[in-house]
């Protein structure tokens, strides 16, 4: 049977480094000398095997977005956006196609309320040896209000979130050739979430997923203290003003460009 849970190692976990909370702390991926267990590096962008592999059965990486500390990937030129998510995507699709893994999982934590450590703008990719996570996975899930929808690429805000209560969803069926466009839509709901959401959002996940249909999807969750009733019961809730924030970003980034 597999398994339902994944394993935490908490005494490698109580080992690393914090620079969320407290930016005084060193940051290990300002000192790329040294960096160890390096895969693979593109300008400023490496990719290294995670040196604090909490999670037991599973093949831990990271994905180091730029050698700027303090910057964030809502505000990334766009030849550097359009670099990071094209390597990082190609990388993912790598392992998934490898089969050494019954899922591989892509994702971005920002901000204190993420669950990240780090401030510096990273990613993780993660092979999962013995789970498979397709099951959790629904495609109501990518389902909502449409906010744009060009070159094949699906922009929404959806009306089935998985936690709730706001969940920006991006779709495509063909990632490599319509990647700008996809990069693109991913920096608006980003930056939309730390600007113009709501004045105490700090922190948002960015999470990739590979359907079985062959496309390919994103999911940017802005984060909070968690609703009880998720906790406790496992029920999303979808706020009563997605129509109202579906529209407010096509007006602040889109308009122009319908």
């Amino acid at each position: 049977m597999k398994p339902s849970h994944l394993l935490f190692n908490s005494a490698i976990g109580s080992q690393k480094p914090e620079t969320i909370v407290n930016r005084q702390n060193p940051c290990p991926f300002c000192h790329v000398e040294s960096l160890t267990d390096i895969i693979e590096q593109e300008d400023s962008i490496i990719w290294l095997k995670n040196k604090y592999p909490v999670l037991q059965d599973a093949y831990q990486t990271v994905i180091i977005e730029t050698d700027k500390c303090s910057s964030e990937l809502s505000t990334y030129p766009k030849e550097h956006l359009y670099k990071l998510l094209s390597f990082t995507t190609a990388r993912w699709i790598q392992m998934i196609k490898s089969r050494e893994y019954e899922s591989v999982l892509l994702f971005k934590n920002h901000g204190p309320m993420s669950g990240g450590s780090l401030r510096h703008p990273h990613m993780q990719i993660i092979g999962l040896k013995t789970m498979d996570i397709s099951d959790k996975i629904t495609d109501d899930q990518f389902e909502g209000i449409t906010i744009q929808e060009k070159e094949n690429v699906l922009f929404n805000l959806s009306t089935k979130p998985r936690m709730g209560f706001f969940e920006f969803n991006i779709v495509t069926t063909d990632l490599v050739h319509h990647l700008p466009l996809f990069a693109d839509y991913i920096q608006v709901a980003t930056h939309y979430l730390l600007n113009h959401f709501h004045r105490s959002c700090t922190s948002y996940n960015l999470f990739f997923y590979n359907l079985e249909d062959g496309r390919i999807a994103t999911k940017i969750i802005p984060r909070f203290a968690t609703s009880p009733l998720f906790v406790g019961y496992g029920i999303p809730q979808v706020s009563t003003k997605i129509n109202h924030i579906a529209k407010q970003v096509n007006e602040l980034y889109l308009t122009s460009n319908n």
